[in-house]
């Protein structure tokens, strides 16, 4: 592959990556677009969907695809931050004791945070350092991190006891959030023939850490339309409940906005949506595929909303279908 990769290169390589997962995730084409999408930008995802739909065998099977080196943390209540950054252990070197850095699985390019909501809040800050800054400091001592590096974190939405839910400034460091639904009839039934039968497929390799650095540079590199921009901006602060352009399901249940990190993540994943359709310009259409992924763990709904049902997929919907291109 060249050092500037083409409109054509990105297309082709991505198509690749989603047929090797393709051949062993059935349907959830959104899901694994979106957390393309994420990856390509350099962002973190946070899957959500009840037991048994294949959030992990998603990951996994991309850290295969990826030809990246992979990690699983499993987080439970007694998870402590040593056990994901790593720890200083005493050796002996030529008759002398010093202690030396045993890096943990945080040490890998892409990194499956499992139940991330059933760590300690202890834990689950360890995390925050890694996911900003690239790096973990350990015995005052930072370690950079390894490029490209990503965390794909998991949380089931129902089984809540036991449970330490994320705070909104974590939640704000994902990139997408996406939701996994049920699969339909047909797709249920593909399900059953491939992991009941005696083949079991797996994803060949797509593309290298290299590759997904190179795509990432040109992601970077699509320009955005000022009048796009300005729409996101708008958008943004549209979310925001003393906002003049803010819709009425805002004004009436959401309690606080979307941070600059959302609109971040509408730009970027935009410039990854134009480019799945080999175009080198961010459009309209971009930012309505995306946007519920971007925003939805951003939006706080107030008592009202929480009561009455209100879901931040409907605020979203109703904020783009007002809001004036």
């Amino acid at each position: 592959m060249t050092e500037t990769l083409s409109v054509e290169q990105f297309h082709e390589v991505a198509s690749r990556i989603e047929s090797e997962v393709g051949k062993v995730i059935v349907g959830q084409f959104d899901v694994v677009r979106h957390v393309l999408v994420s990856i390509l930008s350099g962002g973190h995802v946070l899957l959500e969907g009840v037991p048994g739909l294949g959030k992990t065998m998603l990951i996994r099977t991309l850290g295969e695809a990826l030809d990246l080196k992979f990690s699983r943390v499993q987080f439970t209540p007694d998870l402590m931050p040593a056990d994901i950054l790593g720890t200083e252990i005493l050796v002996d070197q030529d008759g002398r004791r010093e202690f030396r850095f045993r890096p943990g699985p945080l040490f890998a390019n892409l990194v499956l945070a499992d139940e991330i909501n059933r760590a300690t809040p202890k834990t689950q800050s360890a995390l925050l350092e890694a996911m900003q800054e690239g790096s973990v400091t350990v015995a005052q001592q930072t370690y950079r991190l390894d490029e490209p590096f990503f965390v794909l974190a998991t949380q089931n939405p129902i089984e809540m006891e036991g449970t330490y839910p994320l705070p909104e400034a974590q939640l704000d460091r994902f990139f997408f959030k996406v939701n996994v639904n049920m699969p339909d009839v047909k797709e249920m039934s593909e399900i059953l023939d491939r992991t009941t039968g005696k083949d079991v497929t797996s994803a060949g390799h797509a593309a290298s850490g290299a590759d997904i650095l190179q795509m990432r540079a040109l992601v970077r590199a699509v320009p955005i339309a000022s009048h796009v921009k300005e729409y996101i901006a708008r958008l943004i602060l549209a979310t925001h409940p003393d906002d003049p352009k803010a819709s009425p399901l805002v004004k009436k249940y959401v309690r606080y906005g979307v941070s600059p990190r959302g609109g971040q993540a509408l730009v970027l994943g935009a410039k990854v949506m134009a480019l799945f359709s080999g175009r080198y310009n961010a459009a309209f259409e971009d930012i309505h595929a995306i946007a519920s992924a971007a925003l939805r763990h951003r939006l706080l709904l107030n008592f009202d909303g929480l009561a009455e049902g209100i879901s931040t997929d409907m605020v979203i919907a109703e904020l783009m279908k007002e809001m004036p291109h």
